[in-house]
């Protein structure tokens, strides 16, 4: 009875020994639906269009690269999932979606043989016409009488009467004229001599003809002789005042005329070659309601700034209505040569990174691939390209950035797969290289 009851309990212990473990796995697998479900894969921004084989990269840091997921050990940012595929050398062609595409905002335009026209856009700076710069100086001694200029600024019109001089000088040159015309009456041919040297001193010292047919319209010295603006324009700079003693080689006014003016603008080692006399030139100054004002370059001067590396180009511009101002900065647009049939991108395609250009092209509706390109001219913003397309090639302008970074991810996956695929090869080739 004993043995009967101890196998029982034998039995049951067995059976207990048993029966927990299926029990144990049906409550995990129902744990594992609650909890452990997978959670839905995660559609990869952009998939290469190869046969593909994953691998697991850190969006911060593209150099950790692993076989299984997880996170990254430098920032702790979950492994993104990448594909690779294709043969180290053939173009990696990135994959993306029509509807990725519009959210991305891709554009792309065809690439097109044309025509470029130099232009090199800079800052001028508006400057007096030199060759319109009159100096007023005296051509003997004597003192300041009825001074009609008085300040720097005031505009004065051709002819009109600046200032009245007493000199001794030019009361003994009016006499002496006197005495000549007097002896044109005893000796004719003599006396036409005299008068015509007499005259002559006269118009070298500075008397003005009004000056002097006043002279023999009454036969009286001129104690007070008066001098007359000889063109129009403004009085930039004046050293004297009433009573003030003057002499030769003193300057007395500066008058300037702001009908012409220059500008001078300043061009960058690498354009220079672009320019010479004759130019087309745009200038605007849009503080004055002046917009592209036509001009041609008037001169090159042929030293360069040591400081700004810069050559500067003189611009001569009609000034009519004197809106133009010495000082005032410009827009200046200086159009070289064109340069023909030549393959251009908009400059928004080209991708700087340091090293080369590089622009992604579109190979199908959904298959893209990065490329690096040698660019030429740069100019109304597109870039020449030397090498690296053909015409008839279509260039992403607008959302390009991610698609060149996977590309690049791509490109590095696959080289760093080839280099591991070689170095299995050569280690199956000698199975004793590492004993």
């Amino acid at each position: 009875m004993f043995l009967i009851k101890a196998e029982e309990e034998a039995d049951e212990h067995a059976d207990h020994n048993h029966d927990p473990q299926p029990i144990a796995t049906a409550q995990q697998t129902q744990a594992d639906k609650v909890f452990n479900q997978p959670a839905p894969a995660a559609l990869p921004l952009v998939q290469s269009e190869n046969n593909a084989t994953v691998k697991y990269v850190c969006p911060m840091h593209p150099h950790v690269v692993s076989d299984e997921p997880g996170t990254c050990p430098i920032c702790g940012m979950n492994l993104e999932q990448v594909y690779t595929g294709g043969q180290v050398g053939e173009e990696v062609v990135v994959g993306v979606s029509g509807g990725m595409q519009q959210a991305l905002g891709m554009r792309s335009e065809t690439v097109t043989e044309g025509t470029l026209w130099k232009l090199v856009k800079t800052i001028g700076t508006v400057e007096y016409d030199e060759n319109a710069i009159g100096h007023v100086h005296t051509r003997v001694t004597g003192w300041i009488e009825t001074l009609q200029v008085h300040n720097v600024g005031q505009q004065v019109k051709k002819g009109q009467l600046l200032y009245e001089l007493y000199s001794p000088e030019l009361v003994n040159a009016q006499d002496d004229y006197m005495q000549a015309k007097d002896y044109l009456k005893q000796d004719k041919n003599r006396g036409s001599v005299l008068l015509n040297k007499a005259r002559q001193r006269l118009e070298l010292l500075g008397v003005s003809e009004k000056t002097i047919k006043q002279l023999e319209r009454t036969g009286e010295t001129i104690y007070r002789v008066p001098f007359y603006a000889e063109q129009d324009g403004f009085v930039s700079q004046l050293t004297i005042r009433h009573g003030m003693y003057v002499q030769p080689g003193d300057t007395l006014f500066e008058i300037v005329n702001l009908s012409n003016v220059w500008v001078i603008a300043d061009v960058f080692e690498n354009e220079q070659s672009w320019l010479e006399q004759g130019r087309p030139v745009e200038v605007t100054s849009s503080a004055q309601g002046l917009f592209d004002l036509e001009s041609t370059i008037d001169y090159i001067y042929p030293e360069l700034d040591p400081v700004t590396r810069a050559m500067r180009v003189r611009i001569k511009l009609t000034n009519p209505d004197k809106l133009l101002k010495p000082g005032t900065l410009v827009d200046v647009k200086l159009f070289g040569g064109p340069k023909r049939n030549v393959l251009s991108v908009p400059t928004e395609a080209l991708i700087l990174t340091g090293r080369e250009n590089r622009v992604v092209v579109k190979r199908s509706d959904t298959g893209f691939v990065s490329l690096p390109v040698k660019v030429g001219m740069i100019a109304q913003g597109k870039a020449e390209i030397i090498e690296g397309l053909q015409a008839g090639d279509k260039v992403i302008v607008s959302g390009q950035f991610l698609i060149d970074s996977e590309a690049s991810i791509q490109g590095s996956l696959q080289r760093l797969s080839s280099g591991n695929a070689d170095a299995s090869d050569s280690s199956g080739a000698n199975p004793h290289a590492n004993h």
